[in-house]
């Protein structure tokens, strides 16, 4: 076991089964070998089928593969893959927000956020709605003109549950890694199908509707005004921008010094988990590609 979660079992089978990272012993060396793939795919913004730049963006799309984002009233951004990463970390690319339109005052149910949905059957590793249920650690790699609080929040889709965490951007234009634990919930199982279960969202601003009781810290039913409370407005200039990559998912509870290297994927393979979702279909020169998208 490793911070309390079971990282290798054998079956009746003798087939092995590992977790994460595991370490092995040869002739006196510990070898760290990646075992399995990352629960996170495209963490870090390598892959971008359906285009590096999307401008004018006011509503719900997609820009990088698996990252989406979602807006009401929350002014106009141009969302594109950067050439951006935190130094000697290996991560090259990041999604970047650019706002170039503001929104200064938002309105009651007006918000903005950055999100990444998860399959049911992806997680029942998880052990959600048990007595056994594990806790989950996030991180990531974050970066923004704007410093402040800002909102990061599991959403379970399948039981309308949820819980939240405050981090803060602490230096303007300055690379940071958060890692957040998150308490297991042992009300609610997810699906064990190919359903949108859990929902990884990034609040980057929000108005009462969702940011005005007590942020909901512990997991709960939905509470639609305890979501995002405290979270800044970065709409409220066109100076804003925000940088995100080096997305982990880790099951357990990890601290910056703990946390498991990186698992970075030949682009081969990360592309192909990102085709399971969206497919580019290239055409002749006098077509442009077919895109076939499902999340």
């Amino acid at each position: 076991q490793s911070n309390g979660v079971t990282k290798v079992t054998i079956d009746a089978n003798g087939n092995v089964n590992t977790i994460g990272q595991v370490s092995t012993t040869d002739n006196g060396t510990i070898v760290t070998r990646q075992n399995v793939k990352p629960i996170c795919i495209n963490g870090d913004m390598q892959v971008a089928q359906r285009g590096t730049s999307l401008t004018g963006q006011t509503g719900t799309a997609f820009q990088m593969d698996r990252f989406g984002f979602q807006m009401d009233t929350f002014g106009t951004w141009t969302m594109t893959q950067a050439d951006d990463g935190p130094t000697g970390s290996g991560f090259t690319h990041s999604l970047k927000w650019d706002c170039t339109t503001a929104d200064t005052s938002l309105g009651a149910g007006h918000f903005g956020l950055c999100h990444y949905r998860m399959e049911g059957q992806d997680l029942q590793l998880l052990k959600k709605g048990t007595s056994s249920a594990e806790k989950v650690t996030i991180s990531f790699w974050v970066k923004s003109a704007k410093t402040g609080t800002y909102i990061l929040e599991l959403y379970d889709v399948d039981n309308s549950r949820h819980i939240s965490q405050a981090y803060t951007i602490s230096s303007a234009d300055t690379w940071e890694q958060k890692v957040l634990v998150f308490a297991g919930d042992t009300t609610g199982a997810l699906g064990n199908d190919n359903g949108n279960s859990l929902a990884i969202s990034w609040w980057l601003g929000a108005g009462s509707t969702y940011n005005s009781a007590t942020l909901q810290t512990s997991w709960g039913a939905n509470d639609s005004d305890a979501r995002a409370t405290g979270v800044v407005n970065l709409a409220d200039s066109t100076d804003n921008d925000w940088y995100l990559t080096g997305v982990q998912i880790e099951v357990g509870e990890y601290t910056a010094s703990t946390l498991p290297a990186f698992q970075h994927e030949p682009f081969g393979d990360n592309l192909a988990r990102c085709q399971r979702y969206c497919t580019a279909i290239t055409k002749e020169a006098s077509y442009g590609p077919v895109m076939m998208a499902h999340g």
